[in-house]
Formats: C-alpha cells, sequence, structure tokens
C-alpha cells in the first residue's frame, strides 16, 4: 500500500504496542487460507504482536475494533499525493497506487478482508468511509490544480474524479472478481479524463446545472 501504511509511526511504548498488533492484523488477514474477519482470534493477535493479551482486549475489544484501527491507521501512514504537473500525469499515478495496492499479495487479501468487514458491520463501514474520505481529501489538490491549469472545468468536483478513476478497478476486484491489469488502470484514466473534460462532473452537473461561460 502506499509505502505500505504502518511503517513509519510515532514513538513511544503505547505507538510500539498498537504498531506490533496492527502488524499481526495484517499478517492475519493476508494469510493464506484465512477464514474472514469474524476469525481473527485476539489471543493469537496478541501472542503474534508480543503483547498481552489484556491489553489488545482492553484496547481493541473485537475483531471489529481491530479492523477499524487498522483502517484508521492505512490512513494515517499513507503517502501524499502526486504532483506531475499535469491532470493526466496525476490521474495515471493514483490509478497505478490503486491498481498496485491491490494486486499486492499481501494488501490485496487486507483490503478484500477490511471490505468484507464493512459489508456487515457498520463500525467497519464507518472507518472504511473514514479512510476512503481521507484518501480523496488528500488527492483533491490534484483536480484542483488541474482547474487552475484549464485541464478540468471550474467547478470540477475534486472527489468524483478521482471516483472515476478508482471505482472501476475496486470493481473488478471486489465485485466481479476478475484480475488486474495495467491496461484496466489506463482505461479508467481515459474515461476519467474524457468525462472531466466534458464536465461530467462540475458541481451541480447532476442537476442539469451548466457552468457559467
Amino acid at each position: 500500500m502506499e509505502a505500505t501504511p504502518g511503517t513509519v509511526r510515532p514513538g513511544g511504548r503505547t505507538a510500539k504496542v498498537r504498531a506490533a498488533v496492527l502488524e499481526a492484523t495484517q499478517e492475519a488477514l493476508s494469510a493464506e487460507g484465512f477464514q474472514g474477519f469474524h476469525a481473527l482470534n485476539l489471543d493469537r493477535i496478541a501472542a503474534s504482536a508480543g503483547v498481552g493479551r489484556t491489553t489488545v482486549y482492553r484496547r481493541w475489544g473485537s475483531p471489529v475494533g481491530l479492523i477499524a484501527d487498522l483502517l484508521r491507521d492505512m490512513a494515517e501512514q499513507s503517502l501524499p499525493c502526486s504532483d506531475t504537473g499535469s491532470l493526466e500525469g496525476d490521474l495515471r499515478a493514483n490509478a497505478a497506487l490503486v491498481l498496485t495496492t491491490l494486486t499486492d499479495p499481501r494488501m490485496g487479501p487486507v483490503f478484500r478482508a477490511v471490505i468484507a468487514a464493512a459489508a456487515c458491520d457498520e463500525q467497519c463501514a464507518t472507518a472504511l468511509n473514514g479512510f476512503y474520505t481521507t484518501r480523496l481529501r488528500e488527492w483533491a489538490p490534484v483536480v484542483e490544480r488541474a482547474a487552475g491549469r484549464g485541464e478540468a472545468p471550474a467547478g470540477t468536483d475534486p472527489a468524483e474524479v478521482l471516483r472515476a478513476v478508482s471505482a472501476p478497478l475496486y470493481y473488478r476486484f471486489a465485485v466481479s472478481r476478475e484480475p488486474l491489469a495495467a491496461e484496466d488502470a489506463e482505461r479508467a484514466v481515459t474515461a476519467a479524463l474524457a468525462a472531466t473534460a466534458a464536465g461530467a462532473y462540475t458541481r451541480g452537473a447532476e442537476e442539469g446545472y451548466t457552468p457559467s461561460p
């Protein structure tokens, strides 16, 4: 994931305990034959992390608590957006990042597990929403800069442009369960750029709003 989330952390014993537990959680989620987030065993997570089981139960309480905190940590540790000098370059960088994450032997299974967890638990769903809200906010400047350069219409919604890039990749990954390749990322970027230029993502476009010339 974006420089493998969770690898850069603040100091202190509390932070070290959290880092160890979340690392153990990632390992469990990405393990071959893993049976879903409800199969997370807090005792085994504590043992793998080398911390007391009482600490894990007191701080995280349940598999849901572990998943939610892992998502928060992934958002905290993600790298900032790119600045290639063009909207096309930045969207390609974004698509490549999503593709790399979802096809990574470790992070792909982790994301599959947290998406499944969010589908059946409200706390996990809220945490997953928070993760993607953070990432959309982090990458919004690439669209804002593009609008300033005239590469996107005034009033273009950055979040909608970024969703248009990643949505086809997540669909293949989580819904249709099809293999992901570089051409899929390129196709998503091409479509998002065309729709952006056509004004499809300008705020108010869904109500038939036409920006002033």
